[in-house]
């Protein structure tokens, strides 16, 4: 395939080209509240747009990360509840989440793979830290996905944090995954807004204590003191106290560890360090017999790293993410794809229970507190609506007591569903409102784990999936270059 007229290396065309090229058009879009709308609704509409049957063959092109498509909406509304339970945080004009629209060349990918790729790239630009929706649209000669994922993160602690460059940062993360995948280039039809891209812009002190952060922890410390001491042969200045911190040659003042991105702070460096201790210890342990042990199957896949083909697998699937999955079967014993596969479904299982069950009580919790309002202001407003209509429903009297009115008519409409059978007292709705309540909060001191225990199985079969496809592909591709060679 001939690039840009730069041979057959489609990154070396990327690279070498000075004109700033694209492999699918991408935009990243802030998704707010529409006026006159609720928070839900407006959840609602933006998922019902983008799940659309007619545009995604019923259904067939919607992929889900940590949630459930056909109740997005709804989970995504319960995430942003138990954020603002957790921060007490809940600004106004607050963004609901993103949007990210995503364009392939007409007539050169299926829509499979375009969905494929849609997953790829929200997997790795949210670094699976966010639930989405990857909606893969056909109604248009060009196929493209709708990718919604929620500004909240998966542990509700967290919003996504849309920085300046965020969306060349996912164009270029886009460009990337096509360029992997063998798509051609679209050239911008204003190449110069490519040209803004910051890709000479100089790495802070923080980006590059990181880098050196993840170059001492391949050196497998034993401990975090003798990490520091590493470190301090990276020329950093250790200071010691209730946070530590860091300075490096040169710097004017000293890094918090806690001030760092997620997997750089002082808990995440110790729980790297002790998880690698863990596994190095297993590995002078009798391995387990098995007809088919995933785990020695993927050892055995790192171990063909010196075969043809090996580079570009490793440079599609990171390696650490492979030494997460490891771990974490290691410390789980989980040993068959089958297991995996069982746990991931059993965790799912009971996340959805539990958040059907909060799910049920808040909404009982509603309607509770819409029938109590009714009821009180049925009895507020009753002896005014005897004399409205005493008054042979004058339009003066009506216009004196328009709202006292207008609510004792929405109480009388309200008790219409009840049939004659009697209305409950607000002390009978106060008590079972209580119940409610304590339903939701006994269900909430387990929805965390089972949340995070859905999440971890998820990803680890997400990862293993890919990992098991690429070794299926390189295998079968050796198999036909043999078969052909015998051929000859």
């Amino acid at each position: 395939m001939v690039i840009c007229g730069h041979g057959n290396n489609p990154v070396t065309a990327f690279f070498e080209s000075g004109e700033r090229i694209s492999m699918a058009a991408t935009k990243l879009i802030a998704l707010h509240q529409n006026k006159g709308l609720t928070l839900g609704e407006t959840l609602d509409a933006r998922c019902r747009y983008i799940e659309n049957p007619i545009k995604t063959r019923d259904g067939e092109l919607i992929t889900g990360y940590a949630c459930n498509p056909e109740m997005a909406a709804e989970e995504i509304l319960l995430s942003k509840r138990e954020y603002e339970h957790k921060t007490g945080r809940s600004p106004n004009g607050d963004i609901i989440g993103y949007q990210i629209r995503q364009s392939f060349k007409p007539g050169e990918i299926t829509a499979e793979e375009a969905n494929r790729l849609g997953y790829e790239t929200a997997m790795r630009f949210t670094k699976g830290n966010h639930a989405f929706v990857v909606c893969t649209h056909t109604d248009r000669p060009h196929i493209h996905n709708h990718i919604m994922f929620n500004s909240v993160d998966l542990k509700c602690e967290r919003k996504f944090r849309n920085f300046f460059y965020s969306g060349i940062a996912l164009q270029r993360l886009s460009d990337i995954i096509c360029l992997e995948n063998g798509l051609s280039v679209i050239v911008p039809k204003k190449p110069s807004e490519r040209i803004k891209r910051p890709y000479d812009k100089k790495e802070t002190y923080r980006e590059i204590l990181e880098a050196n952060i993840d170059r001492v922890l391949s050196k497998q410390p034993r401990d975090f003191e003798e990490f520091l001491l590493l470190l301090q042969k990276e020329d950093y200045e250790i200071k010691r106290g209730k946070h530590t911190a860091v300075r490096a040659k040169g710097g004017k003042r000293f890094i918090r560890f806690r001030s760092l991105s997620d997997g750089y702070k002082e808990a995440d460096i110790r729980e790297k360090i002790e998880q690698a201790q863990k596994g190095n210890r297993s590995k002078a342990q009798p391995e387990k017999k098995d007809d088919f042990d995933m785990l020695l199957s993927i050892q055995d896949i790192i171990a063909k790293g010196k075969g043809a083909g090996y580079e570009t697998w490793a440079k599609k699937y990171n390696i650490k993410n492979l030494a997460k999955v490891l771990v974490f079967f290691q410390e789980n014993d989980i040993r068959t794809y089958e297991e995996l596969e069982r746990r991931a479904n059993d965790s799912a299982e009971r996340f959805n229970k539990i958040s059907g069950t909060i799910k049920a009580a808040e909404k009982r919790m509603d309607e509770i507190s819409e029938l109590r309002d009714h009821i009180i202001n049925y009895a507020k407003t009753n002896d005014i609506y005897i004399a409205y209509r005493k008054s042979g429903y004058s339009k003066k009297f009506y216009a004196e007591h328009e709202q006292d009115i207008i609510k004792n008519k929405a109480a009388r409409e309200q008790f219409k569903a009840f049939n004659g059978k009697k209305i409950p007292k607000v002390k009978e709705l106060n008590a079972e409102f209580q119940e409610c309540l304590a339903k939701k909060r006994a269900a909430y001191t387990e929805y965390h784990d089972a949340k995070e225990q859905m999440q971890l199985y998820k990803v680890a079969k997400y990862d293993i999936d890919r990992i098991l496809k690429a070794d299926m592909e390189r295998e079968e591709a050796q198999s036909f270059r043999r078969e052909r060679s015998q051929t000859r």
